[in-house]
């Protein structure tokens, strides 16, 4: 069991992590005397990273995938993240990071024997989402961005 000092919770609370409703008290900019109206527009904004939540790939690099053995995964509270890439399941962490960005660690992988082309889809899907760098929420949709692609999730129970 993780457990946070309270300067680490004050922190994860900054980024928009944690628990939904947010704590403290009140706009920041009203507190500081009359900062200018962007930056409360800019905390309103802030989305908060997907906790506790299931995710199937719907897309990566715009190429739909197609049939039941779709990847996907969960991210639990702990910043664990256990999901299936379409032959194989994996394990690492996520992590966000300040505006949205995202850090994923190794990856811990079974070692099943999948058809060439399964093994293929599953390998792009796996380095796009090792070497993610944003990430991105819209009414039930997840996007992962980094230099190896980008991929689309779709929440899932």
């Amino acid at each position: 069991m993780a457990v946070a000092t309270a300067a680490q919770a004050q922190s994860l609370g900054n980024f928009g992590w944690g628990q939904s409703g947010g704590g403290g008290g009140g706009n920041e900019s009203q507190q500081q005397g009359g900062q200018s109206g962007l930056s409360s527009i800019k905390k309103s904004q802030e989305k908060r990273f997907p906790l506790g939540a299931a995710w199937i790939a719907v897309s990566l690099n715009g190429k739909a995938y197609s049939g039941s053995e779709r990847p996907a995964f969960r991210l639990d509270d702990q910043f664990r993240v256990h999901g299936f890439g379409g032959c194989n399941s994996f394990s690492t962490t996520a992590y966000p990071l300040r505006e949205q960005g995202i850090a994923v660690g190794p990856l811990a992988l079974t070692k099943r024997n999948c058809d060439k082309g399964v093994m293929a889809t599953e390998m792009a899907f796996l380095t796009a989402l090792r070497t993610s760098a944003k990430w991105d929420t819209m009414v039930g949709t997840l996007i992962i961005k980094g230099p190896n692609g980008e991929i689309r999730f779709e929440r899932s129970l």
